[in-house]
């Protein structure tokens, strides 16, 4: 039974940094492509980063491409969503989600190329 939880949202200041955390159980990371979604108060859920099974191909919503970097940790089976430069428009609600295998990578930021999904973790930002 594949299980992801994540971990690390927190309060971060607008320019400052944060990495989440999203932690596989039931299968070996590199047996899957990862993606991060997010979604902000109001808005809807929205790609934000994924990974193919072996996190070399990574791909980014243009609004966070050079700011946010998705990588894999495969001895700890942890796969990580380092954000950098934050703003405003990064605040919501960040989940993580494991790659179907009917997963493409050309479109690994739509919600249907996922199957198990974690619960999400909060990230707000303020001043």
């Amino acid at each position: 039974q594949l299980q992801v939880v994540e971990s690390g949202g927190d309060l971060v200041h607008p320019g400052g940094s944060l990495r989440l955390s999203c932690v596989l159980s039931g299968g070996q990371l590199d047996s899957y492509p990862m993606g991060w979604f997010r979604q902000a108060p109001g808005k809807e859920q929205e790609g934000v980063a994924c990974a193919s099974i072996t996190g070399v191909v990574t791909d980014y919503a243009r609004s966070v491409k050079g700011r946010f970097r998705i990588s894999k940790d495969f001895r700890k089976n942890t796969v990580y969503l380092q954000m950098n430069n934050v703003t405003s428009e990064d605040a919501g609600t960040y989940v993580c989600a494991v790659g179907t295998a009917w997963y493409v990578q050309r479109d690994c930021l739509t919600r249907r190329q996922y199957g198990t999904w974690g619960k999400g973790t909060q990230v707000t930002v303020t001043s």
